[in-house]
């Protein structure tokens, strides 16, 4: 058998409308940019407190960087992503040349030894110290390319020793002889429709199963205080491959500072995942992200934690995440309760007995991944379920908006408001109750209770419903960020709710 599972008549032809993003300037969103460079990356490895800057920002600052995968670079793929995205049908043209570079270097890569990710940075924030606490915004995700990759190694995943079906490595397997390793790679080609993009795989029939796309970065961390060599694969007090695939555009990190300067780095790029991320890699591939990089001192109000904040914790505009990482699942679980009691207890208020009750009774726990060696688990606790006991504030390039909550389960905010805010028009059409929204060069027509929203031309779908309330057309604050191309990121400090909306990230 061998390791490479074609899709035949797929191609990238449904996606051709997405362009390449090699390393270039072009479409660099933040004050400062790391590209993918081979001087810039590590394989298999994190920084540790030895490890040189590649840079050094303020804090505060918005800092692009590129991240690559390493499906189609590593060596039971052949370590020459032409050859194995050309067996995909895919031209050397539309192989990103970071890739490339990457792939043909001297990098010394132990496949057996050292993790499979391609890391970018370290990027050393002015001003952090151990005992600091690093807020990462995560303020877009850009798709590099149109295509990715799900793999199933042997003796790793969620079923080791089960899965791939074959008889496994042979002898003499290695990068000149990549089928020898036995495993799976499934190259995946994403398309899109109505605006969304969804990855595509095929079915015994040639139908195809198609399903969204949500893109996260898989590797966000800071530097251990350690001079150890980091293997990239278990996630840590300080981060790493934590793989929570609610970290993507509009969440914020968390994470303790142990060394001067913070050192943060990340990769590991997503396109998808499924809690679990079952067969050992979700759909891989490589992503552009835009973050800002902040140094929260002791006492400052938007830390997680009154006391001593030692691991990563996260929110969205929807939750707050705490984080529990151990080798054993069971341990995992209970260290995200503890999170969760502590965070409840001494940010919100409530009395540790009624936090734990609450949390049976409203909380999901989401296993993260249990395939990274340090298993992830993860809560959902509802930032609606604590209206009572919040502010909530709304600021659009400085000015304060007052959103409303819907159903006691979105943030709401008047469409018009955000729009002139940001510089744009609105226009009402009182024959189709739609409102018509200029807004830097596009035109968005917003039509009540219809999550299809006509932008340019194209209808758009989001998940995000406006409703006329009051007369005003009100919109997820979520959708401010997907329809209106606005950057949108929550931050809780203390017991008020902020979310700063721009439409640059600079």
């Amino acid at each position: 058998m061998t390791a490479i599972l074609t899709l035949p008549s797929f191609g990238i032809s449904s996606a051709s409308a997405m362009p390449l993003q090699p390393t270039t300037l072009e479409k660099v969103e933040g004050e400062y940019y790391v590209p993918s460079t081979v001087e810039n990356i590590r394989w298999g490895h994190l920084p540790n407190r030895d490890s040189k800057p590649v840079l050094t920002v303020p804090s505060g600052s918005t800092v692009t960087f590129d991240t690559v995968s390493h499906e189609g670079i590593i060596e039971d793929q052949g370590r020459n992503p032409v050859q194995y995205f050309g067996a995909h049908g895919i031209p050397a043209d539309q192989v990103l040349d970071d890739a490339k570079a990457i792939a043909a270097s001297s990098i010394e890569h132990d496949f057996d030894k050292d993790g499979p990710h391609i890391v970018t940075g370290p990027v050393a924030v002015e001003g952090a110290e151990p005992g600091d606490v690093l807020k990462v915004e995560v303020l877009s995700l850009q798709t590099r390319v149109p295509y990715g990759v799900i793999s199933n190694r042997h003796y790793k995943g969620a079923l080791p020793g089960e899965f791939p079906e074959n008889k496994g490595r042979q002898e003499g397997a290695g990068a000149e002889h990549p089928e020898r390793y036995n495993n799976v790679s499934i190259f995946t080609p994403i398309e899109e429709i109505h605006g969304r993009w969804y990855g595509v795989l095929p079915t015994e029939n040639n139908q195809k199963v198609r399903f969204p796309i949500n893109p996260f970065l898989g590797i966000m961390g800071v530097a251990p205080d350690s001079s150890e060599k980091i293997n990239s694969v278990p996630p840590s007090e300080t981060g790493g491959n934590i793989d929570i695939n609610e970290l993507g555009v509009g969440s914020t990190l968390y994470l303790p500072v142990k060394v001067n300067g913070a050192l943060f780095y990340t990769g590991d790029p997503h396109f998808a995942q499924g809690d679990g991320e079952v067969a050992l890699t979700a759909l891989e591939a490589s992503l552009r992200g835009t973050l800002r990089l902040t140094v929260l001192k002791k006492g400052d109000p938007s830390i997680p934690r009154n006391g001593e904040f030692t691991q990563p914790f996260a929110e969205t505009d929807d939750y707050w995440i705490p984080i529990g990482l151990d080798p054993d699942l069971d341990e995992a679980m209970k260290e995200a309760v503890r999170e969760s009691i502590a965070f409840l207890s001494e940010k919100l208020g409530m009395s540790r007995e009624v936090a734990y009750a609450y949390l049976s009774a409203a909380t999901d726990y989401e296993v993260s991944q249990v395939v990274d060696r340090t298993k992830g688990i993860h809560g959902l606790i509802r930032k609606t379920d604590f209206l009572e006991s919040l502010s909530i504030h709304v600021n659009v390039n400085g000015k304060h908006i007052s959103p409303t909550v819907i159903n006691n389960d979105k943030f709401y905010v008047p469409l018009r408001d955000i729009v002139e805010e940001l510089g744009g028009t609105v226009a009402w059409d009182s024959a189709t109750r739609s409102a018509v929204v200029t807004l830097q060069g596009k035109s968005i027509t917003v039509k009540n209770d219809s999550n299809l929203y006509h932008v340019d031309g194209k209808d758009i779908y989001n998940e995000g419903i406006p409703h006329i309330i009051n007369e005003k057309t009100m919109i997820p604050v979520k959708t401010v960020r997907d329809i209106l191309g606005a950057y949108v990121n929550w931050t809780t400090s203390g017991k008020e709710l902020h979310a700063a909306v721009a439409l640059s990230s600079k």
